[in-house]
């Protein structure tokens, strides 16, 4: 199954696809894989690779931790497929939440040493800001989006807030926000009818306006950064539209703390322009898992460990 380009993207999986043992199979087959490992551990001068190996899964799991990591497995995941298949490029790339940042090395747009930066950074200040302003997420199945939006404002007041955080398929979005307007929210997400309301086990209320006391800090911080211009569609998660420029780039990111996730925008637009075939680059397959839910006719393909690769060969996508 030879994939025109055209028809081609690549997504980026954000924080939950995480596992330990994440890249090791992939480390000891390629080497440049475990020098993309290597290399991140002297950058961030910690054994970030042990973490991502070996665990335990506590320290795996702290976002500090997490963030970095998932980029450098899909970034090694990537580096071993263009090294494979130098000639099978894509039109687009998209990342769900700090898999944005992935697909932006991926894409060169930043670095591999600026976007582990800005990734370390991103964790470190969504970890302070859960801290000081703690809340709470969780999954809404069954319900259509426009109901959990009402649902939210009328849960939500002066004191206590609570957003859609991640709108990832028809019947699943997550929301966000302060435990007692969550709670409020769960509850009337049930009583409308919601096949399934899952409290997330986290402590960060990721993409809420809980994020605020982190934004001055990480807006700096993507000031800072050299960006260079892309030469494919880069599909942002806040706008779930292609950022034409840096400066639309830079937006994208600095208000991702705050703003929801708009991946079924983001697929949507890539499928009006005549992709799919998917392939996700690192931890896990839950972005191709919500392909299926977005549109059952298109193609996910996870790449993360040596038998996908071989799988891949034989498919010749």
């Amino acid at each position: 199954m030879l994939v025109d380009r055209k028809n081609l993207a690549f997504l980026f999986p954000g924080q939950g696809s995480q596992k330990v043992g994440m890249g090791a199979e992939l480390a000891q087959t390629y080497p440049i894989a475990r020098e993309t490992f290597e290399e991140a551990d002297h950058l961030l001068k910690i054994s970030l690779s042990k973490f991502a190996w070996e665990g335990p899964e506590g320290i795996l799991n702290d976002t500090i931790n997490t963030q970095p990591a998932l980029l450098v497995h899909s970034i090694a995941a990537f580096r071993v497929y263009n090294q494979l298949f130098p000639d099978r490029s894509a039109s687009a790339f998209a990342g769900h939440s700090l898999g944005e940042l992935s697909a932006l090395v991926a894409a060169q747009v930043l670095s591999f040493e600026d976007g582990l930066r800005l990734v370390r950074v991103r964790g470190e200040l969504m970890k302070m800001a859960g801290e000081s302003s703690p809340g709470g997420m969780a999954a809404i199945l069954g319900l259509d989006l426009e109901t959990i939006d009402h649902i939210c404002a009328q849960a939500s007041s002066s004191q206590d807030k609570v957003q859609i955080a991640n709108d990832n398929c028809p019947g699943q979005v997550v929301i966000s926000g302060s435990r007692p307007a969550l709670d409020r929210a769960s509850s009337l997400c049930t009583e409308a009818g919601a096949k399934r309301v899952i409290p997330l086990a986290v402590s960060i209320p990721a993409h809420s306006y809980l994020m605020a006391p982190a934004q001055e800090r990480f807006t700096q911080t993507v000031n800072e950064i050299q960006m260079n211009s892309p030469d494919v569609e880069i599909v942002g998660n806040v706008s779930g539209r292609p950022l034409k420029s840096l400066d639309e780039i830079r937006g994208d990111l600095r208000a991702q703390l705050t703003s929801s996730v708009r991946w079924t925008e983001s697929i949507q637009h890539m499928m009006r322009r005549g992709v799919n075939t998917f392939i996700e680059f690192g931890s896990g397959s839950v972005l191709c898992g919500l392909l299926r839910r977005i549109d059952r006719s298109l193609t996910g393909i996870p790449i993360g460990n040596p038998q996908d690769f071989e799988k891949l060969t034989q498919t010749k996508t």
